[in-house]
């Protein structure tokens, strides 16, 4: 059986101008062996002892400066790679140590030529990496070739040294009678531009021809605190139409240049066409908009990602190009020397303006509850407060709701309810600036003992969304069609925030309509020597059709773009 991954790990060693493998014999390798023997840009050669070949395949690499493959079967042989492993790690050496080895569920269970290969050689080597064991998901052939993608950069990467990666393989391991080996021309190869953190000249040589070969350019924003220059930079490109510049409330760079409701308009698949980039570029860290994240994995444009070091993810699944580089950098460069096709910038922008416009009138004649209690809330808060996000529907809300101009703070880090109380606190702590906190009950209850302390936080405001249930299992199709939904998913409660307001010496007021949600609203921020929950009580089944309704009336909006 031929394993088309294996066909292309050995086609993406030769695109990075790896030309040289050594091998030793042994079954459970053979894909990987043959794969490099009949590859016609790969030198394969072959000596029986695994310890000798790992050290001749040092020399090789020692001498050549580039990476040497180095391929062995499973069990005690992997073992005998560790000496020269060890040299090369410490010489600063590359090499690509590919393992063959049993598949998972016959790990100890005294099956021949199987010990534990995980994490083999410890912190020898720069990085370890375990191959898919099954391709039954597309996403498995994703994560396959990215992996090996890293693997091959990170060798490189100064310091350079050796990495591994260990194929689980079921057997038959041998290609039937009649099947060819086909090397993919086209697999995916993601590039990784080095520089001192500025670019330059050369680095911008190469960048430049390769923007040429692009109309329709889309820079997304990550999370980051916000930057005043980097916030100059993406608004004179939005200005410009040199790119189309989306932002969530997290990047902390929204503005009346960048594209900020794109939640009410990505996901209709009667505009996705026109809005399909053929280059994404991104800088900082995660994003909230599911939608936007699915329709950039759907759509076939390349990826180039922009950080100053370390690890790159792959989030829309068409990474190509790593620029390790100040993202400010790039920015400047692409003010210079980057272009969009204008139609695309409007397409994105009549868009934009289209909700940013009809929005309004739409959630005013919403029926009241979080969403529009939410809406409320916002205008009222100082733009110098610190506002802090709970996940889940906290958060969400606020990046359907267009441009903020306070500092944006959520723990998207893992995207966990645990902590938020805690981290709003803390900040609390270090500022005299208001901080506010909105959170959903769930994540405020959780997180109690953040206030169970001696010390004063008299700026700390808190907006607590009270539905009496984890919300937002109603808005995800799979649990909102289960029986189970209200006990087994929304966890229902009846708490409610006045017991620990009068536990914790806090100022309290519980809204639960338009009216006494601004009579809540009206000294909210006016001193006090106390904290203060704003609790707004609403229905958690309201909520969803609410959030339904204004999304139908959004899509109705567009109807005639």
């Amino acid at each position: 059986m031929i394993i088309q991954p294996i066909l292309d790990l050995v086609a993406l060693c030769a695109k990075k101008g790896i030309k040289h493998a050594m091998l030793s014999p042994g079954s459970r390798c053979a894909p990987i062996t043959l794969a490099l023997t009949r590859h016609p840009e790969i030198h394969s050669r072959t000596i029986s002892d695994e310890r000798a070949a790992a050290f001749v395949a040092l020399g090789m690499a020692q001498q050549l400066e580039k990476p040497v493959v180095l391929v062995c079967t499973s069990g005690s042989a992997a073992y005998n790679y560790a000496p020269a492993i060890a040299e090369a790690y410490f010489q600063q050496i590359p090499l690509i140590v590919l393992t063959a080895d049993r598949p998972p569920e016959w790990i100890d269970q005294w099956d021949g030529q199987t010990i534990r290969q995980s994490e083999i050689y410890g912190k020898h080597v720069k990085g370890f990496f375990q191959f898919p064991d099954e391709f039954g998901h597309p996403d498995k052939l994703w994560h396959a070739n990215r992996m090996v993608n890293e693997a091959i950069n990170l060798t490189n990467q100064y310091p350079a040294g050796p990495v591994h990666v260990n194929i689980p393989l079921r057997e038959p391991f041998y290609p039937e009678t009649g099947e060819n080996f086909v090397f993919d021309k086209e697999v995916r190869c993601i590039d990784h531009l080095q520089t001192n953190g500025q670019l330059s000249q050369e680095s911008k040589q190469k960048l430049e021809g390769g923007l040429a070969n692009f109309k329709k350019v889309l820079i997304i924003a990550g999370q980051q605190k916000p930057n005043p220059k980097i916030q100059e930079a993406i608004n004179q490109i939005g200005e410009k139409g040199l790119a189309v510049v989306v932002t969530d409330c997290i990047s902390n760079l929204q503005s009346a240049s960048t594209i900020n409701w794109h939640d009410h308009f990505i996901g209709n698949n009667r505009v996705n066409a026109e809005l399909e980039p053929e280059l994404i570029i991104s800088f900082g860290k995660s994003i909230i908009s599911k939608g936007l994240k699915l329709f950039l994995r759907k759509s076939k444009a390349q990826h180039w990602h922009l950080q100053p070091e370390g690890y790159s993810p792959d989030t829309y699944q068409s990474l190509s190009k790593i620029v390790v580089c100040q993202p400010l950098s790039f920015l400047n460069f692409f003010l210079e020397q980057g272009k969009s096709d204008l139609d695309y910038v409007k397409q994105w922008l009549n868009l934009e303006n289209k909700v940013k416009n009809s929005f309004t009138s739409i959630l005013e004649n919403a029926e009241f509850g979080e969403y529009k209690a939410i809406a409320s809330c916002l205008k009222h808060i100082p733009s110098q407060s610190k506002l802090h996000l709970a996940n889940s529907m906290a958060v969400r809300y606020v990046n359907f709701l267009g441009e903020r101009k306070q500092e944006i703070i959520c723990n998207r880090g893992t995207s966990g309810i645990d902590g938020s109380n805690s981290t709003a606190v803390g900040c609390a702590f270090t500022t005299k600036d208001p901080v506010t906190l909105i959170t959903g009950d769930m994540a405020f209850f959780y997180d109690r003992n953040a206030f169970w302390h001696n010390y004063p936080m008299n700026n700390l405001r808190i907006i607590l969304l009270n539905n009496h249930a984890g919300g937002i299992f109603r808005l995800i199709d799979g649990p909102a069609k289960q029986p189970e939904l209200e006990e087994f998913f929304e966890t229902r409660q009846r708490l409610s925030a006045g017991y620990l307001a009068k536990d914790f010496g806090f100022a309290y007021h519980l809204a639960n309509d338009e009216r006494s949600l601004e009579m809540g609203l009206k000294d909210f921020y006016a001193k006090s020597i106390h904290p203060k929950i704003l609790e707004i009580e609403t229905s958690s089944s309201k909520n969803a059709e609410v959030l339904k309704w204004v999304k139908g009336k959004m899509t109705e909006e567009l109807g005639d773009i």
